[in-house]
């Protein structure tokens, strides 16, 4: 079958600010042989998947999930001129849709690695975009943090729990509940902090702060924290939970690069503790990451990180690669792979991987709730001052994220580092 275009019809991008979105609005102009390729190919991988999807007039896919391309034209194009980048902005722009969204995308994460054609996959380093040089320097890491957790405090607090933890729950059991998400955001701290050995009189370095939580619940213990964030929005209101809490003596929280450490200065810690902050870090950074970890640690100290993890054949093949997720979620972000972390580490740390724990099925849980809890409060994000094209990004960017785990192509590990394998 080929792929028709249906008589047009109104779209997002028609009536959204194109000086906010332009490359949304704006649908490329791409050569009639790019085209043709982008079609065929896209034509190929539509019909092997267990999808039912409607583009224009056309029916292709082996049934499953909907998906609804309306403007087959700009999908094409878009795909041609950008790839995934073209395919998360069409979806900004309104050219498609799935009622199933997160369903939609899982049959597609699971199939990611034979969707392309092997003879075109090798020659993918000619037309993709490449990440910036410089992307995770200091001042840039500064720009990519505000970029994200600078958008607004109140946007978090629409669809967080009252933890105000925006990582994965660690859950009693599966499926979940929103009734469930601060307990099991506890539980996983808690199992962090377990994990660091992390009690009364400890010295508690934290890398990423977040809103704070685990600020207060080392406190809690009877620990002193200090606590590391390059986001303004989160450091004042970190700093405020913590002295709500009553712990404003045990918690010291600054404006501050982690490479700004200085073990002399500061001190050595008995546990340093990571929340999803190594995926912020790049991937020319993380000897310096890892480095510092190791610096700061103080003999007989223990390391507890949480990281979001992929398979490593696809942190080789992506790893300079400049995504839709790079473009408006996270600039300068990068999954390591388990086998990243243990190369990193033990070639230029003294430190070693202990035990690495998995539970990414209680991510797909997490996100879940959160795409629930988001889409149950659009009115309010619209009224904060995110428009319609910002809500559809981040419904794909809660979808998208949702689908890599439920289809087993992200995970994400506590991992424990030591300077001491232990038994």
């Amino acid at each position: 079958m080929t792929l028709q275009q249906t008589p047009p019809t109104p779209l997002l991008r028609d009536r959204i600010d194109p000086r906010r979105w332009a490359d949304v609005v704006q649908v490329p102009v791409v050569s009639p042989l790019r085209t043709a390729v982008a079609r065929a190919v896209v034509t190929r991988a539509l019909k092997r998947l267990p999808l039912r999807v409607l583009m224009g007039d056309q029916v292709i896919g082996r049934g499953g999930p909907l998906l609804r391309v309306h403007d087959p034209e700009a999908f094409v194009a878009r795909l041609a001129a950008d790839g995934l980048i073209g395919f998360g902005e069409s979806y900004q722009a309104g050219e498609w849709d799935a009622p199933d969204l997160p369903g939609a995308l899982t049959v597609m994460a699971e199939q990611l690695t034979t969707l392309v054609p092997p003879a075109l996959q090798r020659l993918r380093r000619l037309w993709e975009r490449r990440q910036p040089d410089g992307a995770n320097g200091e001042a840039a890491s500064r720009e990519n943090i505000r970029a994200h957790y600078d958008l607004s405090n109140e946007l978090f607090r629409l669809f967080l729990d009252d933890s105000l933890t925006y990582s994965s729950a660690v859950f009693p059991r599966l499926p979940a509940r929103w009734e469930q998400l601060e307990q099991a955001q506890h539980a996983k701290i808690d199992r962090l902090l377990d994990m660091a050995g992390v009690g009364p009189g400890s010295r508690v370095l934290e890398i990423g702060t977040g809103w704070g939580e685990l600020c207060v619940r080392a406190a809690r213990r009877g620990a002193t924290v200090l606590s590391l964030t390059l986001s303004t929005e989160q450091l004042e209101l970190a700093r405020d939970r913590v002295r709500a809490a009553g712990f404003a003596d045990a918690v010291e929280i600054r404006l501050q690069d982690y490479r700004r450490l200085d073990p002399v200065r500061d001190g050595r810690f008995d546990a340093v503790v990571s929340v999803e902050m190594v995926e912020a870090v790049g991937v020319e950074f993380w000897p310096a990451y890892f480095r510092t970890l190791d610096a700061m640690l103080a003999p007989g100290g223990r390391v507890a990180l949480q990281a979001i993890t992929m398979p490593h054949d696809r942190l080789l093949a992506t790893r300079r690669t400049y995504t839709w997720i790079h473009k408006y979620i996270f600039p300068g972000g990068m999954l390591p792979s388990n086998e990243a972390v243990d190369e990193v580490t033990r070639t230029r740390t003294s430190l070693r991987v202990s035990r690495s724990d998995g539970f990414g099925a209680h991510y797909a849980e997490t996100l879940r709730l959160w795409r629930e809890r988001f889409a149950a409060h659009a009115a309010q994000v619209a009224e904060l001052g995110f428009d319609e094209a910002f809500r559809r990004m981040w419904t794909l960017y809660l979808a998208y994220s949702e689908a890599g785990f439920r289809a087993g192509y992200l995970d994400v590990r506590q991992i424990l580092l030591t300077r001491e394998v232990q038994a």
